[in-house]
């Protein structure tokens, strides 16, 4: 499920046969070499144009290109941008339920992009209609700016039931200028305390980022921005419980939290700063969808279907845990006088 057109396929091979049949003429080139300067159509594949027989080539100026170039540019927004833009709200609309705070939720620049608030009256929030059973999920997020303290946005999988299984990404707000504490969580047949949090290297508030779940048979993967934070290793149901028997929906939502989310609760949420707003964009799901009665979850993509993590994502991981982990459960032995469960002292 990916919020993008239906007909897009159809688009792309469109537009690269338009951009094949222009594509010798697309360029306009500036040569220079010691005795002159002339502006020319050069009929030249991409790689060719640093040098030719010895004399530097410079894509020239948009602004004086010609009037060729310029209705390629055209032919691209109206054929790939244009068509993405307008089908956003049409598509989030087939793909999910708004589940409460619905007046607190907007559609802005015909679907380009989606807000839910907070106010002091309530949240708002929105849940996918299908159900998968293992998938990656990803959404481009614009946190709440300044003074959220209190505020809770989040994103996460989770099923139905007295004993359900749940996958969290949750941002905590703060005091204006204090970063965002990223709450992980893994929690299965309805039991958490699984938590670890996290400080980001980039401010939230200023840009969209993308967060993404990867949930497969063998891990369960949390990234930012394609960085791997948090990894949970399914060992075996004897030595930990692992979510792989309850199909999950993507939730998201922005609510008030304020009794824990900010400094355990120290910090309550200041109302006058209302209305929050958290901005969504390119929410996506490669998935298998989950079917009732059959039993059969059919997927639209593999590539995750195994993946676990290599070498280099690994030490990328150590790194953000080396630098940016702020709690993990596996290191608080007060927590848990019984000892650390499972997954935490498991040799892998």
């Amino acid at each position: 499920m990916n919020l993008t057109p239906p007909s897009r396929p159809l688009l792309l091979v469109f537009y690269f046969q338009i951009t094949a049949l222009f594509f010798p003429l697309a360029f306009v080139v500036y040569k220079e070499d010691t005795s002159k300067s002339v502006l020319c159509m050069h009929p030249l594949p991409l790689e060719t144009l640093t040098f030719v027989s010895g004399n530097k080539i410079k894509l020239h100026s948009f602004l004086h290109s010609s009037f060729l170039m310029k209705f390629m540019v055209f032919l691209f927004l109206l054929v790939l941008v244009f068509p993405l833009v307008a089908a956003f709200a049409t598509n989030f609309s087939q793909e999910y339920d708004l589940t409460w705070g619905t007046d607190r939720v907007r559609v802005i620049n015909n679907g380009e992009l989606l807000t839910l608030s907070l106010d002091k009256d309530s949240g708002s929030g929105f849940q996918s209609k299908k159900e998968w059973l293992f998938g990656k999920m990803s959404v481009q997020l614009k946190l709440v700016p300044g003074n959220s303290a209190g505020t809770v946005t989040s994103y996460y999988l989770a099923s139905q039931g007295s004993t359900w299984d749940e996958i969290d990404f949750e941002f905590l707000g703060n005091l204006s200028g204090d970063p965002y504490t990223v709450h992980t969580n893994v929690i299965t047949g309805g039991k958490g305390e699984r938590e670890q949090q996290f400080h980001l290297w980039f401010d939230p508030t200023t840009d969209f980022h993308t967060y993404s779940i990867l949930w497969n048979p063998q891990v369960i993967i949390f990234y930012v921005d394609g960085t791997p934070i948090r990894q949970f290793k399914n060992l075996g149901s004897t030595r930990a419980p692992f979510p792989n028997s309850q199909a999950m929906r993507i939730h998201s939502s922005i609510w008030n939290g304020d009794d824990w989310a900010t400094r355990g609760g120290l910090i309550k949420t200041d109302w006058s700063k209302a209305p929050f707003t958290a901005s969504y964009r390119n929410m996506s799901a490669q998935a298998c969808i989950w079917s009732y009665g059959s039993g059969a979850y059919p997927c639209s993509s593999s590539s995750w279907l195994a993946k676990e993590l290599d070498g280099p994502s690994l030490e990328r991981l150590m790194w953000v845990q080396k630098h940016y982990m702020i709690y993990n459960y596996c290191m608080d032995p007060k927590r848990f006088p019984q000892g650390l469960p499972l997954e935490c002292v498991a040799k892998t």
